[in-house]
């Protein structure tokens, strides 16, 4: 059946809503950065850019990297942006977006978030770069969608949810193996906390009193199944479940520009990420 006009929305030329892409507007390698200013630091590593889209926080440049073509977007903070961005780059490659029928042969799109985040754990320095090999979710995002998990993920949810308090339980999802083996060579291998928010969720106190005061040192000393709690950050959880539901091969790897732990920051955060942009590129 034809997916109706409000259930996917397309702009006046075919374009997919917020994105405001067409197919051929993008490659099958996409990196994905939260920060749109960010597009610019990586598609300035590029021999030349075809493509330019600037529509809301998504900014899309497509063009080539030492011969292979690569989109670079932004996605602006948060799973909820994720879902936006997931849905509508699937429906690039899925659906026909004339007849509105999604296609019998499905394509698999590589994914790679490059982000910045907050390590969890003493021992993980400040400037280093951790490729997430698990994610999970204490956002309450997969609570709408019928997420397949084996039974460790929803063990370590189900523990999760009592140690830190929370009314739902957390999902847990890996990375793609392939990208993971690709990618992640020589870098910190983690498991990343995907929070809903920046203060509150994340453990920090500005000027409203925190709901579960305990939810930063829950998460510090959270062990079970050989499994620490090692940075946490906004969106690789929703990366790793739609990775997994729609069938694309997806990888976080961030750039750790401060310990919470030691309460040390990165004094030139920019630098580590530049070098995080020029390690994934060199790799495609």
């Amino acid at each position: 059946m034809p997916i109706s006009e409000t259930n996917l929305i397309l702009n006046s030329d075919g374009s997919v809503y917020h994105l405001n892409l067409k197919p051929e507007d993008i490659a099958d390698t996409i990196i994905a950065v939260g920060d749109p200013s960010r597009v610019y630091s990586v598609s300035n590593y590029f021999d030349d850019v075809d493509f330019e889209m600037n529509r809301r926080e998504f900014i899309t440049h497509t063009g080539r990297y030492k011969g292979k073509k690569v989109t670079v977007i932004s996605t602006g903070i948060g799973t909820d942006n994720i879902e936006i961005f997931f849905t509508e780059i699937d429906a690039l490659v899925n659906i026909d977006l004339k007849t509105r029928e999604v296609k019998t042969k499905k394509n698999s799109l590589k994914i790679i978030r490059v982000g910045t985040s907050g390590a969890l754990q003493e021992d993980i320095p400040v400037d280093s770069h951790l490729a997430s090999e698990n994610a999970i979710g204490i956002d309450s995002l997969m609570c709408f969608y019928n997420l397949p998990q084996n039974s460790l993920e929803q063990k370590l949810g189900e523990s999760l949810k009592v140690k830190l308090s929370l009314p739902y339980a957390p999902y847990v999802v890996s990375a793609s193996k392939e990208l993971f083996k690709k990618f992640g060579k020589d870098m910190l291998v983690g498991n990343t906390v995907t929070c809903p928010g920046f203060y509150a969720p994340q453990g920090r106190k500005v000027r409203l009193d925190l709901k579960i005061p305990n939810l930063f040192n829950e998460m510090n000393y959270f062990h079970e199944n050989g499994m620490w709690l090692t940075n946490f950050e906004m969106e690789t959880a929703a990366y790793y479940a739609f990775g997994r539901l729609m069938g694309h091969e997806t990888l976080s790897l961030n750039a750790i520009i401060a310990n919470r732990i030691t309460n040390k920051f990165s004094k030139d955060p920019e630098k580590s990420v530049d070098s995080l942009i020029r390690k994934v590129l060199d790799r495609i």
